[in-house]
């Protein structure tokens, strides 16, 4: 009889202190992400950036991964070089960026002949907001890339065990970030501004790029117990560029990545504008309606791991994402169409609640579902391609909302960078804009379950196998 041999990743401890680990860089990267969200007001008295530059600035993020295809290079990298090398180059490109945002919003900046030089073209676009998009841009290749790569890695860690539910707990954590922003990024702005909040996220980024690099010893250690060399020897089927023409023809993968991207159009960009929409909504000051709007991710953060369990053991992933998109819609219909007068703190929170249950529902079935679909050989590949396509909307989302603030609201930027008392905004239009993805996604949600039905792909059957 040939002798078992065990591996890090049959032991529980082992692989639940591996996800433990990237699962601490994503929360610190999602924190920055949001690191300016509730801060809309301030930059726009303190900075003079109106609503569209706020807007270009969410943008900003995906412009590289967009227009210069760095995502899609993030995934072949991913399945050329392994996941070590991608995790510690995703990490420090995030440090990086982060570092140029920082700098932008600082005193110091605005006094640099650089600062004169980006001054001097496009002139409705200050100086800061133009080096806060270039570092942006730079953070946005690095958490793409983180994103992709912890995808893979928990697939490779937890394949034919607890997979959905490992899903499920980093996104958990990685959603806490998202909570942490809001709470504590309007406290670090009464010290300091802005720079401040982008300070700490930096911070935070460093610390990040510490447990990224524990994990790899681990991953190092697996990769010897297998016998698996992820840099000097190819596996015996290698990922190859053709294999991109399989992954774009395949159409649970199509569906998938259009549900994805009509999804989060809904939600990451919303994000950026909600602190300043429940504060007009509610008549509330910046840091009440971001402490309320903090309980967004929340909700979220409980449900994902019950909703990863139960897809590893039950299955229904396709019917989740349907439900998702259906909650998504109704959220932001209630955001839309109650009237202030009746629109209360209790209207707002359990709209927030039932958003952050839709945020809970799609991720959590979607993401374990590309491995359902795709090869192994080029899953990093497929999962480049998804956040590729996803990013193209979270590139352009954000912009357009902040020309839909502006143009259903004239006058008001000018009020508002003028400092006059009681100029808000009103939100119904880009909420609208919000409820129209999701409706998208709903009838997306349909497609995705026809076509599971007659390619087989078993999206609707249970992950974990006896």
């Amino acid at each position: 009889m040939n002798e078992i041999r065990k591996t890090l990743k049959d032991s529980a401890g082992a692989r639940w202190t591996a996800l433990l680990l990237i699962a601490s860089t994503m929360f610190f990267g999602y924190f920055f992400i949001d690191v300016v969200a509730p801060l809309q007001t301030m930059l726009e008295t303190d900075y003079k950036w109106s609503p569209e530059v706020f807007g270009m600035l969410g943008g900003s993020e995906f412009f590289l991964n967009v227009f210069a295809g760095f995502l899609i290079l993030s995934g072949i990298i991913l399945d050329k070089m392994g996941i070590r090398f991608t995790l510690i180059t995703s990490a420090t490109t995030m440090v990086v960026g982060a570092a140029l945002k920082y700098y932008a919003l600082t005193p110091g900046f605005a006094d640099t002949a650089f600062a004169g030089f980006l001054n001097s073209f496009i002139t409705w676009v200050p100086a800061s907001a133009k080096l806060a998009f270039v570092g942006f841009a730079i953070f946005g290749v690095g958490i793409e890339m983180a994103g992709i790569t912890v995808s893979k890695t928990i697939v490779k860690w937890f394949k034919g065990k607890e997979l959905a539910l490992a899903m499920g707990l980093e996104m958990a954590i990685a959603r806490l970030g998202v909570f942490a922003v809001f709470r504590l990024t309007p406290i670090f702005a009464e010290n300091g501004g802005p720079s401040n909040s982008v300070f700490w996220g930096l911070l935070f980024l460093c610390i990040g790029f510490l447990t990224f690099l524990i994990f790899t010893f681990m991953d190092a250690r697996l990769d010897k117990q297998i016998g698996a060399n992820n840099v000097g020897e190819e596996p015996e089927e290698a990922f190859r560029i053709s294999d991109l023409k399989k992954i774009i023809t395949n159409p649970g993968f199509l569906a998938i990545s259009g549900l994805c991207v009509l999804f989060y159009a809904a939600i990451f960009p919303f994000q950026k504008f909600a602190t300043d929409m429940l504060a007009s909504k509610l008549s509330l000051d910046i840091k009440t309606a971001a402490a309320y709007f903090s309980y967004f991710p929340i909700g979220a953060m409980i449900l994902t791991p019950f909703m990863g369990a139960f897809l590893d053991f039950k299955g229904k992933g396709a019917s989740m994402m349907l439900y998702g998109a259906i909650l998504l819609t109704v959220s932001h219909l209630i955001f839309a169409l109650t009237p202030n007068e009746i629109f209360t703190v209790p209207i707002a929170l359990a709209t927030i609640v039932i958003l952050g249950t839709a945020f809970s529902l799609v991720p959590a079935s979607m993401w374990p579902s590309i491995p359902k679909i795709v090869e192994d050989r080029y899953l990093g590949s497929a999962y480049g391609l998804i956040f590729y396509i996803q990013n193209i909307g979270l590139l352009l989302v954000p912009i357009l909302i902040g020309w839909a603030v502006t143009q259903s609201n004239p006058g008001v930027a000018e009020q508002i960078a003028a400092g006059v008392e009681g100029a808000k905004y009103n939100y119904t239009v880009p909420e609208l804009i919000f409820a129209g993805f999701g409706v998208a996604a709903i009838i997306l949600s349909f497609v995705l379950k026809a076509v599971d039905r007659k390619k087989g792909y078993g999206l609707e059957l249970p992950n974990k196998k006896n």
